[in-house]
Protein backbone atom coordinates (compact mmCIF):
# COMPACT_ATOMS: atom_id res chain seq x y z
CA UNK A 1 0.00 0.00 0.00
CA UNK A 2 1.41 3.37 -0.65
CA UNK A 3 2.03 5.80 1.97
CA UNK A 4 -0.47 8.99 1.43
CA UNK A 5 1.12 12.73 1.71
CA UNK A 6 -1.39 13.56 4.81
CA UNK A 7 0.74 10.22 6.42
CA UNK A 8 3.60 11.43 5.55
CA UNK A 9 2.97 14.97 6.70
CA UNK A 10 0.90 13.82 9.85
CA UNK A 11 4.66 11.33 10.51
CA UNK A 12 6.85 14.46 10.42
CA UNK A 13 5.05 16.39 12.13
CA UNK A 14 4.67 14.10 15.06
CA UNK A 15 8.97 13.09 14.88
CA UNK A 16 9.33 17.10 15.21
CA UNK A 17 6.96 17.15 18.48
CA UNK A 18 8.90 13.66 19.63
CA UNK A 19 12.04 15.19 18.82
CA UNK A 20 11.26 18.44 20.67
CA UNK A 21 9.24 16.78 23.66
CA UNK A 22 12.85 14.61 23.93
CA UNK A 23 15.06 17.39 24.04
CA UNK A 24 13.67 19.04 26.53
CA UNK A 25 13.79 16.26 28.42
CA UNK A 26 17.08 15.16 27.75
CA UNK A 27 19.02 18.56 27.90
CA UNK A 28 18.25 19.44 31.78
CA UNK A 29 20.04 16.26 32.52
CA UNK A 30 22.63 16.44 30.24
CA UNK A 31 23.35 20.45 31.85
CA UNK A 32 23.22 18.60 35.35
CA UNK A 33 26.01 16.08 34.55
CA UNK A 34 27.82 18.62 32.90
CA UNK A 35 27.46 20.99 35.93
CA UNK A 36 28.39 18.55 38.32
CA UNK A 37 32.02 17.75 36.55
CA UNK A 38 32.97 21.53 37.85
CA UNK A 39 34.38 23.39 40.25
CA UNK A 40 32.53 25.92 42.12
CA UNK A 41 33.11 29.04 41.90
CA UNK A 42 32.37 28.85 37.96
CA UNK A 43 28.76 27.61 38.73
CA UNK A 44 28.36 30.84 40.63
CA UNK A 45 30.04 32.95 38.70
CA UNK A 46 29.33 31.67 34.59
CA UNK A 47 25.92 29.61 35.42
CA UNK A 48 24.89 25.97 34.45
CA UNK A 49 25.75 25.40 30.76
CA UNK A 50 25.68 22.47 28.01
CA UNK A 51 28.96 22.24 27.41
CA UNK A 52 31.99 21.92 30.21
CA UNK A 53 34.08 25.00 30.75
CA UNK A 54 36.28 23.42 33.53
CA UNK A 55 36.95 19.92 34.96
CA UNK A 56 36.69 19.01 38.51
CA UNK A 57 35.79 16.70 40.75
CA UNK A 58 35.74 18.29 44.37
CA UNK A 59 31.97 17.70 44.67
CA UNK A 60 32.10 13.42 44.07
CA UNK A 61 35.23 13.69 46.51
CA UNK A 62 33.05 15.14 49.05
CA UNK A 63 30.49 12.75 48.35
CA UNK A 64 32.92 9.89 48.66
CA UNK A 65 34.86 10.92 51.98
CA UNK A 66 33.43 7.82 53.14
CA UNK A 67 32.82 5.41 49.96
CA UNK A 68 32.15 3.24 52.26
CA UNK A 69 29.03 4.28 53.50
CA UNK A 70 27.72 5.50 49.77
CA UNK A 71 28.28 1.58 49.30
CA UNK A 72 26.47 -0.12 51.86
CA UNK A 73 23.67 2.70 51.63
CA UNK A 74 23.55 1.82 47.91
CA UNK A 75 23.06 -2.06 48.67
CA UNK A 76 20.39 -1.62 50.94
CA UNK A 77 18.69 0.41 48.86
CA UNK A 78 19.12 -2.28 45.83
CA UNK A 79 17.89 -4.88 48.16
CA UNK A 80 14.73 -2.84 49.37
CA UNK A 81 14.01 -1.61 45.74
CA UNK A 82 14.17 -5.76 44.38
CA UNK A 83 12.56 -7.04 47.25
CA UNK A 84 9.91 -4.31 47.44
CA UNK A 85 9.30 -4.20 44.24
CA UNK A 86 9.04 -8.32 43.48
CA UNK A 87 6.41 -8.26 46.70
CA UNK A 88 4.52 -5.45 46.04
CA UNK A 89 3.68 -6.36 42.25
CA UNK A 90 2.82 -10.30 43.24
CA UNK A 91 0.51 -9.29 46.23
CA UNK A 92 -0.52 -6.45 44.54
CA UNK A 93 -1.30 -8.19 41.60
CA UNK A 94 -2.80 -10.48 43.63
CA UNK A 95 -5.65 -8.58 45.14
CA UNK A 96 -6.48 -7.22 41.41
CA UNK A 97 -7.02 -10.56 40.04
CA UNK A 98 -9.50 -10.98 43.21
CA UNK A 99 -11.61 -7.67 42.76
CA UNK A 100 -11.85 -8.48 38.75
CA UNK A 101 -13.43 -11.79 39.64
CA UNK A 102 -17.18 -12.18 39.16
CA UNK A 103 -17.57 -14.86 40.69
CA UNK A 104 -16.08 -13.08 44.07
CA UNK A 105 -18.97 -12.24 46.24
CA UNK A 106 -18.57 -8.49 47.34
CA UNK A 107 -15.76 -7.68 45.10
CA UNK A 108 -17.34 -4.51 44.73
CA UNK A 109 -17.45 -3.30 48.23
CA UNK A 110 -14.17 -4.33 48.49
CA UNK A 111 -12.83 -2.36 46.14
CA UNK A 112 -14.26 1.15 47.82
CA UNK A 113 -13.10 0.12 50.71
CA UNK A 114 -9.09 -0.06 49.07
CA UNK A 115 -10.18 3.27 47.43
CA UNK A 116 -11.56 4.90 50.53
CA UNK A 117 -8.22 4.87 52.21
CA UNK A 118 -7.23 6.58 49.00
CA UNK A 119 -9.07 9.60 50.24
CA UNK A 120 -8.63 9.58 54.25
CA UNK A 121 -6.23 8.36 56.35
CA UNK A 122 -5.69 8.00 60.27
CA UNK A 123 -2.97 10.56 59.94
CA UNK A 124 1.01 10.49 60.86
CA UNK A 125 0.63 10.05 64.42
CA UNK A 126 -1.31 7.31 64.67
CA UNK A 127 0.90 5.30 61.74
CA UNK A 128 3.80 6.56 63.55
CA UNK A 129 2.83 4.69 66.47
CA UNK A 130 1.62 1.34 64.83
CA UNK A 131 4.78 0.76 63.16
CA UNK A 132 6.33 1.74 65.85
CA UNK A 133 4.94 0.66 69.37
CA UNK A 134 2.97 -2.18 68.09
CA UNK A 135 4.53 -4.37 65.13
CA UNK A 136 7.99 -3.07 66.38
CA UNK A 137 9.12 -2.66 62.80
CA UNK A 138 11.57 0.67 63.86
CA UNK A 139 15.32 0.08 62.73
CA UNK A 140 14.79 -2.82 60.81
CA UNK A 141 14.89 -3.43 57.21
CA UNK A 142 11.07 -4.65 56.87
CA UNK A 143 10.05 -0.92 57.25
CA UNK A 144 12.22 -0.07 54.18
CA UNK A 145 9.98 -2.67 52.15
CA UNK A 146 6.13 -2.49 53.94
CA UNK A 147 5.59 1.04 53.74
CA UNK A 148 5.70 1.48 49.99
CA UNK A 149 4.33 -2.25 49.47
CA UNK A 150 0.79 -1.49 48.23
CA UNK A 151 -0.40 1.71 46.30
CA UNK A 152 -4.07 0.97 45.88
CA UNK A 153 -4.21 2.76 42.14
CA UNK A 154 -1.73 0.64 41.05
CA UNK A 155 -4.04 -1.82 42.44
CA UNK A 156 -7.08 -0.70 40.32
CA UNK A 157 -5.06 -0.31 37.36
CA UNK A 158 -3.81 -3.92 37.51
CA UNK A 159 -7.46 -5.00 38.05
CA UNK A 160 -8.70 -3.08 34.99
CA UNK A 161 -5.85 -4.93 33.14
CA UNK A 162 -7.12 -8.05 34.07
CA UNK A 163 -11.10 -7.39 33.50
CA UNK A 164 -10.11 -5.98 30.01
CA UNK A 165 -7.07 -7.71 28.51
CA UNK A 166 -7.69 -11.36 29.91
CA UNK A 167 -10.96 -13.52 29.01
CA UNK A 168 -12.27 -15.04 31.44
CA UNK A 169 -12.32 -18.48 29.26
CA UNK A 170 -8.67 -18.36 29.69
CA UNK A 171 -9.80 -19.38 34.08
CA UNK A 172 -12.35 -21.14 33.11
CA UNK A 173 -10.78 -23.56 31.05
CA UNK A 174 -8.06 -24.10 33.53
CA UNK A 175 -10.66 -24.52 36.21
CA UNK A 176 -12.19 -27.48 33.86
CA UNK A 177 -8.54 -29.23 33.92
CA UNK A 178 -8.69 -29.39 37.54
CA UNK A 179 -7.10 -26.33 38.53
CA UNK A 180 -7.34 -24.03 41.88
CA UNK A 181 -7.60 -20.39 41.89
CA UNK A 182 -4.18 -19.96 43.31
CA UNK A 183 -2.51 -22.25 40.57
CA UNK A 184 -4.75 -20.31 37.95
CA UNK A 185 -3.15 -16.71 39.32
CA UNK A 186 0.47 -18.24 39.24
CA UNK A 187 0.56 -20.00 35.95
CA UNK A 188 -1.57 -18.72 33.52
CA UNK A 189 -3.00 -15.09 34.90
CA UNK A 190 0.39 -13.74 36.20
CA UNK A 191 2.64 -14.27 33.11
CA UNK A 192 -0.13 -12.78 31.00
CA UNK A 193 0.33 -9.63 32.77
CA UNK A 194 3.77 -8.93 31.83
CA UNK A 195 2.77 -5.43 30.01
CA UNK A 196 0.89 -4.08 33.29
CA UNK A 197 3.74 -5.69 35.83
CA UNK A 198 6.63 -3.68 34.11
CA UNK A 199 5.01 -0.27 34.02
CA UNK A 200 3.93 -0.86 38.02
CA UNK A 201 7.14 -2.11 38.72
CA UNK A 202 9.13 0.78 36.88
CA UNK A 203 6.57 3.32 39.35
CA UNK A 204 7.18 0.96 42.62
CA UNK A 205 11.01 0.67 42.15
CA UNK A 206 11.21 4.18 41.73
CA UNK A 207 9.02 5.01 44.60
CA UNK A 208 11.34 2.59 46.83
CA UNK A 209 14.45 4.25 45.33
CA UNK A 210 13.64 7.88 46.34
CA UNK A 211 12.25 7.23 49.21
CA UNK A 212 14.02 8.73 51.75
CA UNK A 213 11.40 9.62 54.47
CA UNK A 214 10.72 6.47 55.68
CA UNK A 215 14.21 6.24 57.04
CA UNK A 216 13.80 9.94 58.41
CA UNK A 217 10.92 8.13 60.70
CA UNK A 218 11.59 4.97 61.52
CA UNK A 219 15.57 4.52 61.04
CA UNK A 220 18.36 5.60 64.14
CA UNK A 221 21.07 3.21 62.38
CA UNK A 222 23.24 3.88 60.29
CA UNK A 223 23.83 0.85 58.89
CA UNK A 224 20.52 0.70 57.66
CA UNK A 225 19.94 4.22 55.78
CA UNK A 226 19.62 3.46 52.59
CA UNK A 227 21.05 6.11 49.52
CA UNK A 228 18.51 8.85 49.79
CA UNK A 229 18.68 9.75 52.75
CA UNK A 230 22.61 8.78 53.33
CA UNK A 231 22.71 11.44 50.22
CA UNK A 232 20.54 14.01 52.45
CA UNK A 233 22.35 13.89 55.14
CA UNK A 234 25.20 14.65 53.27
CA UNK A 235 23.72 17.58 51.73
CA UNK A 236 22.18 19.26 54.79
CA UNK A 237 25.74 18.83 56.54
CA UNK A 238 27.30 20.70 53.94
CA UNK A 239 24.53 23.12 53.99
CA UNK A 240 24.88 22.99 57.84
CA UNK A 241 28.72 23.75 57.59
CA UNK A 242 28.85 26.17 54.97
CA UNK A 243 26.44 28.37 57.48
CA UNK A 244 28.42 27.78 60.32
CA UNK A 245 31.99 28.97 58.26
CA UNK A 246 30.18 32.14 56.91
CA UNK A 247 28.93 33.03 60.65
CA UNK A 248 32.33 32.68 62.26
CA UNK A 249 33.75 34.70 58.66
CA UNK A 250 35.79 31.75 57.30
CA UNK A 251 34.44 31.18 54.10
CA UNK A 252 36.74 32.71 52.64
CA UNK A 253 39.04 30.60 53.70
CA UNK A 254 37.25 27.59 53.83
CA UNK A 255 35.58 27.01 50.42
CA UNK A 256 32.92 23.90 50.34
CA UNK A 257 31.28 22.70 47.97
CA UNK A 258 27.31 23.20 47.89
CA UNK A 259 25.92 23.19 44.14
CA UNK A 260 28.25 20.94 42.63
CA UNK A 261 27.53 18.98 45.34
CA UNK A 262 23.89 19.12 44.44
CA UNK A 263 24.27 17.94 41.49
CA UNK A 264 26.73 15.61 41.86
CA UNK A 265 24.30 14.02 44.44
CA UNK A 266 21.61 13.81 40.95
CA UNK A 267 23.34 12.34 39.45
CA UNK A 268 24.64 9.58 41.89
CA UNK A 269 21.01 9.09 43.02
CA UNK A 270 19.89 8.64 39.72
CA UNK A 271 22.36 6.86 37.43
CA UNK A 272 21.39 3.19 37.94
CA UNK A 273 17.75 4.44 37.66
CA UNK A 274 18.57 5.41 34.13
CA UNK A 275 20.59 2.50 32.94
CA UNK A 276 18.08 -0.37 34.18
CA UNK A 277 15.43 1.76 32.51
CA UNK A 278 16.43 0.09 28.90
CA UNK A 279 15.71 -3.15 30.06
CA UNK A 280 12.29 -2.56 31.25
CA UNK A 281 11.31 -0.50 28.10
CA UNK A 282 11.20 -3.50 25.99
CA UNK A 283 8.16 -4.47 28.24
CA UNK A 284 6.20 -1.76 27.61
CA UNK A 285 3.60 -3.30 24.72
CA UNK A 286 0.53 -4.25 24.40
CA UNK A 287 -1.28 -7.46 22.60
CA UNK A 288 0.64 -10.15 25.11
CA UNK A 289 -2.89 -11.96 25.38
CA UNK A 290 -3.95 -11.59 21.61
CA UNK A 291 -4.36 -14.98 20.47
CA UNK A 292 -4.03 -16.46 24.08
CA UNK A 293 -8.42 -17.86 23.48
CA UNK A 294 -8.70 -20.33 20.70
CA UNK A 295 -11.87 -21.40 18.64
Amino acid sequence: MRTGKDVIVFNLFAFVIVGFVGLAAVLPFIMLLVGSFQDESTILQDGYSLLPRTFDLSAYKFIFLQPDKIIHSYLVTMFVTVVGTAVALFFSSMTAYVLSRKDVKYRNAMAFYLFFTTLFSGGLVPFYLLMSNYLMLRNTLMILVLNGMFNVIYILILRTYIVNSIPDSISESAKIDGANDLYIFVKVVFPLLKPALASIGLFIALGYWNDWYTATLFVTKENLFPLQYTLYRILSSTTFAKQMLQNNGAASVIELPQQTVKLALTVVATGPIVFAYPFVQKYFVAGMTIGAVKG
